[in-house]
């Protein structure tokens, strides 16, 4: 898991971010959720459409995603199967101007 102030969060410091208004994004292929599972509370954007999909219309965001989309001051936490693309989601986002 990647987030900008901490970027490898357990899965017990997820569930508190979670607790608060934090968007959490699993970045792996939908082939991924299908045989790994999802988790609970996440949304999927595969790391090939992050790009595109944080630049979305808010409107086109929710329709495609059934969320909120992010402001750029949000908290959005990212997640992968082994950190690397969550890595990449990051700093995707950071370069749209996330913080």
């Amino acid at each position: 898991l990647c987030s900008r102030g901490a970027p490898g969060l357990s899965s017990q410091q997820l569930k508190d971010l979670k607790s608060s208004n934090v968007l959490h994004i699993d970045v792996r292929e939908r082939w991924e959720i299908e045989k790994f599972g999802k988790i609970p509370a996440s949304i999927n954007i595969p790391l090939g459409e992050l790009v595109e999909a944080l630049q979305m219309d808010p409107a086109e965001f929710k329709e495609q995603y059934n969320q909120k989309m992010p402001a750029k001051s949000d908290p959005v936490v990212f997640s992968c199967l082994a950190g690397k693309r969550s890595k990449q989601a990051l700093g995707f986002a950071m370069s749209l101007g996330f913080s």
